[in-house]
């Protein structure tokens, strides 16, 4: 199947992704006050969220950060949260290939959770213009960085982000995630085992290493699960 790549495919994809970014924005203002408490200057907290733009991973790295960065653990972390994307952008290689090299690999570096989903739906119903991917990760990393902005420029005056829940959103934004997509055991049991694992890392082993734990326990443990096998269809 050939794809394509042009502008109003871009737009349209804005266009669809852009009620969800709306949502995007209050994780970058919580992201943007965690940030500042953690010690990062205004201009360091737009930079990571502009350049790095994993919002899970930013998150974790605020975890690690002090006067003296475990640099080893912070790679260990975020490659662990952001493992997920070998597969995601292996299940999009077979849409992107027939695209030119450098449109391929530009599409990429605005791949999240939320875009993948929607242009991977494209792909399955025989859409040829990659624009959802493209203009649905633009949305999103526009409504990050708004986010981020306003964390920064209002953060400093919220001395006790505890007191407004900022610092349970994204716990509660990965908890909504478990409940509300598949309820079976390939989905249970990775989440279960990152929990308890984060839980007793957090008993038992150094500061900061349940992050890591839970991330690579539950990475494990989903790759672990046996798939459902699927019905063969009798042969005419």
């Amino acid at each position: 199947m050939s794809a394509r790549l042009d502008l109003p495919g871009t737009l349209s994809g804005i266009k669809r992704m852009a009620p969800l970014s709306l949502f995007v924005i209050v994780f970058g203002l919580a992201f943007g006050v965690a940030a500042l408490q953690r010690g990062l200057s205004g201009l360091e907290t737009l930079l990571m969220s502009a350049l790095v733009f994993a919002g899970a991973s930013q998150f974790a790295a605020l975890e690690l950060w002090g006067p003296q960065i475990p640099l080893i653990a912070l790679i260990a972390t975020t490659f662990a949260i952001n493992a997920r994307h070998l597969l995601m952008g292996a299940a999009l290689y077979p849409w992107l290939r027939h695209l030119p090299t450098r449109q391929r690999y530009a599409s990429l570096t605005v791949l999240s959770d939320a875009n993948w989903a929607m242009a991977a739906a494209d792909h399955q119903r025989g859409e040829t213009n990659v624009g959802m991917l493209v203009g649905g990760g633009l949305a999103i990393w526009l409504a990050w960085m708004i986010g981020t902005l306003m964390g920064v420029v209002f953060g400093s005056g919220i001395t006790d982000p505890e007191r407004y829940g900022l610092d349970v959103i994204m716990g509660c934004f990965l908890l909504a995630m478990l409940v509300g997509g598949k309820r079976d055991l390939s989905m249970l049991l990775p989440w279960s085992v990152a929990a308890l694992s984060a839980l007793a890392a957090m008993a038992w082993l150094p500061e900061n290493s349940h992050v890591i734990v839970g991330a690579l326990a539950g990475g494990v443990a989903g790759l672990l699960v046996p798939g459902k096998p699927q019905k063969r269809e009798a042969s005419a």
